[in-house]
């Protein structure tokens, strides 16, 4: 493998793993979005805090979830709301996922579905999740307060 395909990898593996990688939208803090404020009856304040805190600074998800601007900057405004994916993987591989599915409002998920998600890193047809996200092995509490700060945004479907 080239030196400069290896690199490549490396650096997709940790920006899909959400580990170390810098913010690629700006080097500006970007404006935190605007919570709902009607949240599931269950979740505390403290439990979306720590949500925001793994989905934002951890995982780093609005990195592949949410949309990009015409210079490649995360659009703030539909943050998690959903995105082509626009890294490419090394080689040639059949399961890369085209599309991050919208991931604020958190509908279209049951609570269980995104538990198994995020704490086995099986979808909901029952197959592992598709490259490139990252296939977590979080704990029930982590996955809960993930559940609780998605639910906390806005949906990227208005409910009619």
């Amino acid at each position: 493998m080239k030196a400069s395909h290896q690199l490549a990898f490396f650096l997709l593996a940790l920006l899909a793993a959400g580990f170390g990688a810098s913010r690629l939208s700006s080097r500006e803090s970007p404006a935190k979005p605007v919570q709902k404020a009607a949240t599931a009856p269950s979740a505390s304040q403290s439990q979306i805090e720590r949500g925001r805190y793994l989905v934002e600074d951890v995982a780093m998800c609005g990195e592949c979830h949410t949309p990009r601007d015409a210079n490649g900057n995360l659009d703030r405004s539909r943050w998690l709301q959903g995105a082509p994916i626009w890294i490419v993987p090394v080689r040639r591989t059949t399961n890369w996922s085209m599309r991050a599915p919208a991931l604020a409002g958190f509908q279209g998920f049951t609570e269980a579905q995104g538990e198994t998600i995020l704490e086995k890193g099986i979808g909901p047809n029952g197959l592992a999740i598709q490259p490139p996200m990252h296939i977590y092995h979080m704990s029930p509490e982590d996955a809960q307060a993930i559940i609780a700060y998605l639910r906390s945004l806005p949906s990227a479907y208005p409910q009619r």
